[in-house]
């Protein structure tokens, strides 16, 4: 059996036995639609264990951004009403994130999810991981979630007045 093969019986046959720990993370400000498919996309691979949500820490959110974003307070604030509102989820964690990687690359978890543009991201957790000693995460990328324009949504065109949360294009 080749490896791929035997990696991917593996992982269905151990998701099938047991709830999964997931690792998701970004800024969530402000929160759309986009973030919503990467949370639901960690939560039903948990299947009822842990999600651990790495929010950045007010200095990682505000390093390479010109836009600005809240207080890391009212952005865990404003995530966990998201996660009550729209999952009612209580097998969660929320961990500042200070760097770029955080505890995915010593803790065990079976999945991380990432968008296209964070997947480089876990694939460098992985690569950590791995000279550590620990064995890789799987990846699960989500596609991007689309405005109305056919252009992602990000929380950037958000800022800018350009769509809402949910993708549509705003009067300009």
């Amino acid at each position: 059996m080749r490896a791929d093969a035997a990696r991917y019986l593996y992982r269905h046959l151990i998701s099938e036995s047991h709830m999964a720990r997931v690792a998701v993370g970004g800024t969530f400000d402000p929160l759309h639609d986009g973030h919503l498919s990467l949370l639901r996309r960690a939560f039903e691979l948990g299947r009822g264990d842990t999600v651990v949500i790495a929010l950045t820490s007010d200095e990682m959110a505000r390093d390479h951004r010109t836009r600005p974003v809240h207080d890391y307070e009212i952005r865990l604030k404003n995530l966990k009403a998201c996660i009550q509102k729209e999952f009612g989820a209580l097998n969660y964690k929320v961990e500042k994130l200070n760097d770029l990687c955080g505890s995915a690359i010593y803790d065990e978890f079976d999945y991380i999810v990432v968008s296209p543009e964070t997947e480089p991201v876990a694939e460098r957790i992985n690569k950590l991981r791995t000279e550590r000693g620990h064995n890789p995460i799987e990846i699960s990328v989500i596609e991007y979630r689309l405005a109305q324009d056919h252009i992602r949504i990000s929380s950037t065109r958000i800022s800018e007045g350009k769509i809402d949360r949910h993708g549509k294009v705003l009067a300009g």
